[in-house]
C-alpha cells in the first residue's frame, strides 16, 4: 500500500513536471512576433528557432532516453529542468539574434532531458494494465500546459516582453528543486549500464528493427500534422477570415481544453474497451479528415468544431501511441521513449518548416497536403497491425 501511494505521489510530480515543461514553451508563443521586432527579426526568424529547438530535441532525446535507463531517471529530469529555465532566462536576456538561437538549442537539449525520462518514469511507477492511464495522465498535463501557457504569457508580457521568459525559467528551476527532494530515485539497468553507447545514427537505425518501429512512424507522422495543423492555422483564419488574436486564442484553448477532459476522464475507458491500437486508428482517420473539412468550414462556430474534433483527435493518439511503445519495449523503457521523443521532434522540426513553404504557395495546400499523409499513415497502421500484430485490435486481457 505504502509503495503504491509513493508510485501515485511520484506520477503527481511527474505531472507538474511534464506541466511546467509544456506550459514553458506555450507561455512564449503570444510574445514571440513582438519580442522578435526587437531584433528587427520576423517570421523567417521564428521559423528558424522552432526548427532549431525541434533539432536539439531530435538529436539529444535518444540519448537522455538510454542515458535514464543506465543511470535512473530523476538526476536526468532535474538537469533538463534546470536547463530548459536557464535557457529561457537566457533567452529573455538576449541582446542578439545568435543568443537566441543558443538559447532555444539549449532549450530543446533541456527538453529532451526532460519528456524521455519523464515517460519511462511513468512505465516504471504504473502495472501494466494501468499503463495507459498512466500515459493519459501524463498526455493531460501536457495539453493543459500548453493551453494555459499562452494566456498566461500574453498577461506576463503587459508587465514587459521579456518578463515571460524569466517567469518560465524560474518556474522550470522551481520544478527541478522540487523533484529533488520529492521525486523518489529509480533503480538503473545494470544490464544496461554495461553497454557501449550507441551514437544518433546507430540507435535511429537500431529503431527500424523495434518490435514499436511502425509506432514511431505513426508519432512522426502525427506530430508533423500537428506541426503544420497548428503552425498555419492562425495564418489561415486571419487571411481567409480576418480573425483576431482573441478569435484564435479561443480556438485553441477551447480544443485545447477538449483534450484535457478526454485524457484525463475518457481515455481510459476507451483502451479497456477498444485497446489501445483500436483508439490510434479510428482517430488517425478521424484527424485525416478533420484537417480536410477546415477548407469548408465558414463561420466561427464550424471552425472551432472542427478545429476541436481535429484537436481531441489527435490528442487521443499521442497517449495510446505512448502506450503501445511502453508495453512492446519491455527492460528498455528510456531508450524507447527517447526514440518516441526524437521521432516527435523530426515532425515538429519538418512541420512547421513545409507548412510555412506550402501555405506561401496556396493556403489550403498545407491542410489537402496534411491530410493525405494522415490518411497514409492510417492504412499502414491498419495494414501493419492485420499482418504482423493483431492481438492489438483487441483490448488487453491479462
Amino acid at each position: 500500500m505504502t509503495q503504491q501511494k509513493s508510485n501515485k505521489a511520484a506520477l503527481y510530480i511527474l505531472m507538474f513536471n511534464m506541466f511546467i515543461a509544456m506550459g514553458s514553451i506555450g507561455i512564449i508563443i503570444p510574445v514571440m512576433p513582438e519580442y522578435l521586432k526587437l531584433f528587427g527579426a520576423a517570421g523567417q526568424i521564428l521559423g528558424m528557432l522552432i526548427a532549431t529547438f525541434a533539432f536539439a530535441q531530435f538529436v539529444f532525446s535518444p540519448i537522455a532516453g538510454n542515458l535514464s535507463d543506465q543511470y535512473g531517471r530523476k538526476n536526468l529530469i532535474i538537469f533538463g529542468l534546470i536547463v530548459t529555465g536557464l535557457a529561457q532566462i537566457g533567452f529573455g536576456l538576449s541582446t542578439d539574434v545568435w543568443m537566441l538561437f543558443l538559447a532555444r538549442f539549449l532549450g530543446g537539449l533541456g527538453s529532451a532531458f526532460v519528456a524521455p525520462p519523464i515517460m519511462a518514469f511513468v512505465a516504471d511507477v504504473t502495472t501494466y494494465e494501468e499503463r495507459g492511464k498512466g500515459m493519459g495522465m501524463l498526455g493531460a498535463a501536457m495539453s493543459l500546459g500548453f493551453m494555459i501557457g499562452p494566456g498566461i504569457g500574453g498577461f506576463l508580457s503587459k508587465v514587459s516582453l521579456h518578463f515571460p521568459f524569466y517567469t518560465a525559467g524560474f518556474a522550470a528551476i522551481l520544478a527541478a528543486i522540487l523533484s529533488f527532494f520529492l521525486l523518489p530515485a529509480t533503480k538503473p539497468n545494470t544490464a544496461k549500464k554495461a553497454q557501449k553507447q550507441d551514437n544518433l545514427a546507430k540507435q535511429m537505425a537500431r529503431s527500424v528493427r523495434m518490435p514499436y518501429f511502425v509506432m514511431l512512424i505513426i508519432m512522426l507522422v502525427f506530430s508533423f500534422g500537428i506541426a503544420n495543423f497548428q503552425t498555419t492555422l492562425s495564418l489561415f483564419v486571419t487571411d481567409k477570415f480576418n480573425y483576431t488574436p482573441t478569435d484564435i486564442a479561443i480556438i485553441l484553448v477551447v480544443g485545447g481544453a477538449f483534450g484535457v477532459v478526454v485524457q484525463m476522464f475518457v481515455i481510459t475507458p476507451l483502451f479497456n474497451r477498444f485497446g489501445e491500437m483500436k483508439v490510434v486508428l479510428v482517430n488517425l482517420f478521424i484527424a485525416a479528415i478533420s484537417i480536410f473539412l477546415i477548407l469548408f468550414a465558414s463561420g466561427f462556430a464550424l471552425i472551432l468544431i472542427v478545429a476541436t474534433i481535429f484537436s481531441t483527435a489527435t490528442t487521443l493518439i499521442r497517449p495510446a501511441v505512448n502506450t503501445l511503445i511502453s508495453k512492446l519495449a519491455e527492460n528498455e523503457q528510456g531508450f524507447a521513449a527517447g526514440l518516441n521523443n526524437a521521432y516527435m521532434s523530426l515532425g515538429n522540426m519538418i512541420g512547421p518548416a513545409l507548412a510555412g513553404l506550402l501555405f506561401d504557395w496556396n493556403m489550403n495546400s498545407p491542410y489537402i497536403f496534411g491530410s493525405i499523409i494522415l490518411m497514409a499513415c492510417f492504412f499502414l497502421a491498419l495494414i501493419w497491425t492485420m499482418k504482423k500484430a493483431p492481438h492489438l485490435l483487441h483490448p488487453d486481457t491479462e
